[in-house]
């Protein structure tokens, strides 16, 4: 199979774009994009050790109140691991048995090529478009995220512009293509507790305080208390324990301090300030001595059924005839920060199954009809 979506899908695999690199991706989206009269913006941000590059791009169309429809994507992808464990070099786009294997086939280079090729197709055909199309792409998606798409929304929000919807090519479907897209991601809210006591002979334990002993009752608690019980966009608050490290090496040694990382996956029924305190009132009630640092990593987001995931579920039946199903499962994404200018925000993607693992692909068939949904939505959102 040869088409257009699967050559530059190819030819955004060959760059070797490890988060923060960009390695060339947005020079080749933008020689795609200017002829088609688009305006741009490049943002560079972050240290000098840690160099992102953010592009929007923009095109107007003939009605300054028609809205704005964005597609938002990465072109820095995870790094790919074990070199020797991959069939083929993971920057080589290579084929076997229907599939394109390289790094960012799935995540998200695909969807790239793909709302590029539709856009290309959906001007040919409506070259006096009533609504506007822009892009927004960082290299700063699968990093720490703090120089990328939320430096582009703070620009924007500077500059006035308004985004009305916004589609993130993010790999949703789970199956089949188009059976499942995201109108929301919970909030991540992660938290490094310290527990003191009293180094010691483990021989003389009452001479020292174990904060292991001291610790576990909290912890037990923290981890079977209900925060919330979700709603009808969002399963229940969780709460997990990831890492836990206390002691010397040694077994005759009682511990000092005890380090417990933790996480907090939250729905719109809990906040960050509500999650925070329920957490110290048990820690105080069970009389520790400790600290608490916080990281907010993204507040939940949720788009209501609307314009655009009608739009995008219309397309989808029309090109696959599966009816998708609206998730908020699963991680974060950088629709929490495009959602703080944007009322509208859906991802979608191809097949999520191979996402960061050794040998990523995609299936070779999804590629013409995951940019004909693209180019579908874009006819019933901007024409």
């Amino acid at each position: 199979m040869s088409s257009r979506t699967l050559h530059l899908t190819e030819q955004l695999i060959a760059c070797r774009s490890v988060t923060p690199h960009d390695g060339g991706c947005q020079d080749l989206i933008r020689a795609r994009l200017a002829p088609l009269g688009f305006a741009f913006e490049t943002l560079v941000s972050g240290p000098d050790d840690f160099r992102v590059t953010n592009l929007w791009a923009v095109r107007r169309g003939r009605d300054a109140k028609a809205p704005l429809l964005a597609f938002a994507g990465h072109t820095d992808v995870v790094p790919t691991g074990p070199l020797e464990q991959w069939r083929s070099d993971p920057f080589v786009p290579t084929h076997r048995e229907g599939r394109l294997h390289g790094r960012g086939a799935a995540d998200m280079k695909s969807s790239l090529a793909a709302m590029v090729v539709a856009t290309e197709e959906f001007l040919a055909a409506q070259p006096a478009h009533r609504g506007s199309l822009a892009f927004l792409l960082t290299s700063d998606e699968e990093g720490p995220a703090v120089d990328g798409t939320v430096k582009v929304v703070e620009w924007l929000r500077a500059q006035g512009v308004r985004m009305d919807a916004c589609i993130v090519g993010e790999p949703t479907s789970v199956d089949t293509l188009g059976d499942m897209v995201k109108n929301g991601r919970r909030g991540s809210l992660s938290g490094k507790l310290t527990v003191k006591g009293v180094q010691g002979h483990i021989a003389y334990p009452h001479l020292a305080k174990n904060p292991i002993h001291l610790a576990a009752p909290a912890l037990a608690e923290l981890a079977a208390v209900q925060w919330d019980r979700g709603n009808a966009y969002f399963p229940p608050t969780s709460w997990q324990m990831s890492n836990i490290h206390a002691g010397t090496g040694a077994s005759n040694v009682i511990p000092g301090a005890l380090v417990v990382d933790f996480n907090f996956r939250f729905c719109t029924e809990s906040t960050p300030e509500s999650l925070k305190a329920r957490v110290h009132a048990v820690l105080d009630r069970h009389g520790l001595d400790y600290t608490l640092d916080w990281t907010l990593g993204g507040e939940p987001f949720l788009t209501p059924v609307g314009t655009l995931s009608e739009a995008l579920a219309a397309a989808i039946r029309a090109e696959t005839g599966v009816a998708t199903e609206l998730s908020t499962t699963g991680g974060t994404s950088d629709g929490r920060f495009i959602s703080k200018i944007c009322p509208q925000v859906i991802e979608f993607g191809p097949l999520n199954a191979s996402i960061h693992k050794i040998d990523e692909w995609v299936e070779v068939a999804s590629l013409e009809p995951l940019k004909n949904i693209y180019r579908r939505t874009l006819e019933a959102l901007l024409t």
